[in-house]
């Protein structure tokens, strides 16, 4: 049991940035949340500051390449991140079964980026439990950003929208996702239509299915309706443009 001592020093620690401290808390945040709950207690005056982006949809639309390349234009700028990648269970470990250092490879020895990988364990939403306490770690350690990659389980994922300032939802052609079937679930959580492989055939009729949806909502619906990207993750294309829009949706909500 970890003592009241023990959360002051490792709270010091984690608004100074330290990143075994950061690693340490993330593990409480998944395994001890008593222990979470006081240190919650300790960091969330110093929290607040991040932009928090949550990145959803459906597996296989380009959720990870995605992350992947908005960490780099950010590193560009010369911003921090935080990354929490939310990843499927192991049936036996119940850990996550997909590393970050796989995925994230080019940015885990910089030291201007923390990458987290948590395990959902079955947990309905996409969201791991915990992810909500990592990402004010991430916050108050000084990160600019915080990415949160949800684990793509379909329609249903719609807990990030309760954790994030802008909720991305990555929608890619050919993977046999009907917008109009999504309309009750995951569609209604964007703040932000990533259209990603927009090079590919059907990448145009997406869009004009998502804007279509959206013609269809009252006045004040369509005045406020999310943005529409069309981006190429893996070759970075529209990425600063999605940038650009995911900022000024995150300025417009405050």
């Amino acid at each position: 049991m970890i003592t009241p001592s023990e959360i002051s020093g490792l709270s010091q620690r984690i608004l100074a940035g330290d990143a075994r401290a950061i690693a340490r808390a993330a593990t409480l945040a998944e395994n001890q949340p008593a222990a979470m709950e006081a240190l919650r207690t300790a960091l969330s005056a110093h929290a607040g500051r991040a932009m928090t982006i949550g990145i959803t949809g459906p597996p296989g639309s380009g959720k990870s390449t995605l992350v992947d390349q908005l960490t780099q234009a950010l590193r560009n700028e010369g911003k921090t991140v935080g990354i929490i990648a939310v990843d499927p269970s192991s049936p036996f470990s119940h850990g996550a079964i997909l590393g970050d250092r796989i995925r994230m490879q080019r940015h885990y020895e910089d030291a201007g980026v923390f990458i987290r990988s948590m395990a959902s364990r079955g947990r309905a939403g996409g969201v791991a439990e915990g992810a909500r306490d990592v990402a004010l770690v991430l916050d108050a350690a000084g990160s600019d950003v915080v990415l949160i990659e949800t684990v793509g389980v379909g329609q249903q994922e719609v807990e990030i929208s309760q954790i994030a300032d802008v909720t991305v939802l990555v929608l890619s052609p050919g993977l046999g996702d009907d917008v109009q079937a999504m309309k009750a679930g995951i569609m209604e959580i964007a703040d932000v239509f990533a259209i990603n492989k927009s090079d590919m055939p059907g990448a145009e009729r997406l869009e004009q299915e998502i804007r279509m949806m959206q013609s269809l909502g009252t006045e004040d619906e369509r005045a406020r309706a999310a943005p529409v990207r069309p981006i190429v993750a893996s070759e970075g294309t529209g990425v600063a443009d999605l940038l650009t829009a995911i900022r000024s949706v995150h300025k417009s909500s405050k």
